[in-house]
């Protein structure tokens, strides 16, 4: 069987008028899993950021991500789709140990580039005809992406420091304003990050030997995303209730080297992966069936993975606003600026 790629299945959906996708959770599901994490936030984090129109924008970010994967653009898909998914499974097949990955993403797409040719009979072919944005090689990229985007957070809220000091009431409402943004956006992969057919090479349905029997067509993967969500009717005032206050992530210097928060979230991932098998087998045995009624120990697994998502999202907005120190390079900027438009007085 030919590779075939993740976008390629998309773009294939919505050219038949499918709209079920490979977009993880739907956008009700990525909108849970963002109003969750703002629900974890402690009472010191600032306020602002809970003003009615900032959550509204939060929560509306949420979904853009795949909202931008509904054109098609092959150079916009082949530079955000990987973004979306992690197949674990891939490390091993190419060799690689998934704990000594590094945390930069073009080393490591050097590396699994190399090894993957290395083990080439571990993988399928990739057909061209199925790969029109160049991405069926790697495995995704959505570890990266996650502490990309952290760092991104993390940077804004030390720029807004600055600003709050130095800087105008316009300067200090643009840099809020970028803050929401990010968070918004960041809040996606992190979502994706929770949905097991995101983190697995079996995506779309069980490929290769299959003595379990299990689910091995299309519309499985959109089920979970949405079809089990919209079908249970699955809400976030329901989880509310539910959310774990959010904690900072441990981000000491580790004995091994790696960034900390990259390790983190390759924990994170790493557990959602771990449910792959669970969760093909509560399809065959029935709580999960595709397109049967909902359950109650399907939705408590559905459920779970919201949660977790929205848990995880919000401390890493806590960790990136508490490890924020300030931009030293804006703030002489800044400085220098606001001496030359008010000089000191002469000395009489």
């Amino acid at each position: 069987m030919k590779f075939i790629s993740r976008s390629f299945i998309y773009s294939a959906l919505l050219a038949a008028g499918v709209p079920a996708s490979l977009h993880a959770w739907g956008e009700q599901g990525h909108d849970i899993v963002n109003q969750v994490a703002l629900a974890s936030l402690p009472a010191d984090f600032p306020g602002w950021v809970r003003a009615p129109a900032n959550v509204d924008r939060i929560v509306f970010l949420a979904g853009e991500p795949d909202r931008w994967r509904s054109t098609k653009d092959e150079i916009m898909a082949h530079a955000t789709a990987p973004d979306h998914h992690f197949d674990i499974e891939e490390i091993a097949d190419a060799g690689m140990d998934l704990a000594t990955i590094p945390e930069y993403r073009y080393e490591f797409a050097a590396q699994f580039a190399v090894a993957r040719a290395a083990h080439e009979g571990n993988f399928r072919p990739i057909d061209p005809k199925y790969n029109a944005d160049h991405s069926a090689g790697f495995p995704g990229f959505l570890p990266w992406k996650i502490v990309e985007d952290y760092g991104k957070l993390r940077m804004s809220f030390s720029i807004l420091k600055v600003y709050e000091k130095y800087g105008t009431p316009g300067e200090v409402e643009n840099a809020r304003a970028d803050i929401i943004d990010i968070m918004g956006l960041m809040g996606h992969f992190v979502g994706d990050g929770s949905q097991p057919l995101h983190v697995s090479k079996y995506f779309y349905g069980w490929t290769g030997a299959n003595p379990n029997g299990f689910i091995n067509r299309g519309g499985w993967h959109a089920w979970i995303d949405s079809g089990f969500i919209g079908r249970a009717g699955i809400t976030a005032a329901e989880l509310l209730p539910k959310v774990e206050p959010a904690a900072p992530l441990t981000v000491a210097p580790r004995p091994d080297g790696r960034d900390p928060v990259f390790a983190a979230v390759m924990d994170y991932l790493v557990t959602t992966n771990q449910q792959i098998l669970p969760l093909y087998q509560m399809e065959k045995d029935g709580p999960l069936r595709m397109n049967g009624p909902p359950t109650a120990e399907g939705r408590a697994f559905i459920d779970a993975d919201l949660l977790r998502a929205g848990e995880m999202l919000g401390s890493l907005w806590l960790t990136a606003w508490r490890q924020a120190g300030p931009d030293y390079y804006l703030k002489s900027d800044l400085v220098r600026r606001n001496a030359a438009a008010h000089p000191a007085a002469p000395s009489p």
